[in-house]
Formats: structure tokens, C-alpha cells, sequence
């Protein structure tokens, strides 16, 4: 008698084409914002992707520029939703 036994593994959702889409997207936001003038030095901006959506964390010194990372980020081919959970700290 054999008995076999099945571990449950947890497994990423994520297939690979989505996550190298997914990285080219967190790369092409990053690129982005390293290029857009009042926005270039702003390094407390933290920029994730997950299955087309853009997550935004960090800190930024006004509404206007977590509003124009925002921006940036929906600009992107291949954005589909973007939550932005940038504070503002003056």
C-alpha cells in the first residue's frame, strides 16, 4: 500500500507574462517620474505593479505633486487602475 501525501504550497497568481509586464510598467512609471522636472528629485515615491495596477506609496511635499505622480503613472501603456496612497508632508 502506498500512500501518498500532498502539501498544500502556497503559489503566486501571478503568471510570468504578467509579472514581466508588470515590471516593465513599475519601470516605465519610474522612468517617468525621474524625468519630469519638479518631480525628478523627488526620491520618497515608491512604485509597485501588480496584474496592470500601479501602486503609489511615499511622500510628497504637496497635493499638486502626489497628484501629478498620479498622473504620470495613468499615462503609461499598459496601466489599468492606479492607487495612489501617497501622503503629503509640506
Amino acid at each position: 500500500i502506498s500512500i501518498f501525501l500532498t502539501i498544500g504550497c502556497k503559489s503566486n497568481p501571478q503568471t510570468t507574462g504578467h509579472y514581466i509586464d508588470d515590471t516593465v510598467i513599475t519601470t516605465a512609471v519610474k522612468s517617468h517620474l525621474a524625468t519630469d522636472g519638479p518631480l525628478k528629485t523627488m526620491t520618497q515615491i515608491h512604485v509597485k505593479t501588480v496584474e496592470n495596477t500601479v501602486y503609489l506609496t511615499g511622500v510628497a511635499a504637496t497635493l499638486q505633486a502626489k497628484n501629478r505622480v498620479e498622473e504620470i503613472a495613468r499615462q503609461v501603456d499598459g496601466v489599468q487602475t492606479v492607487v495612489n496612497n501617497i501622503t503629503v508632508q509640506p
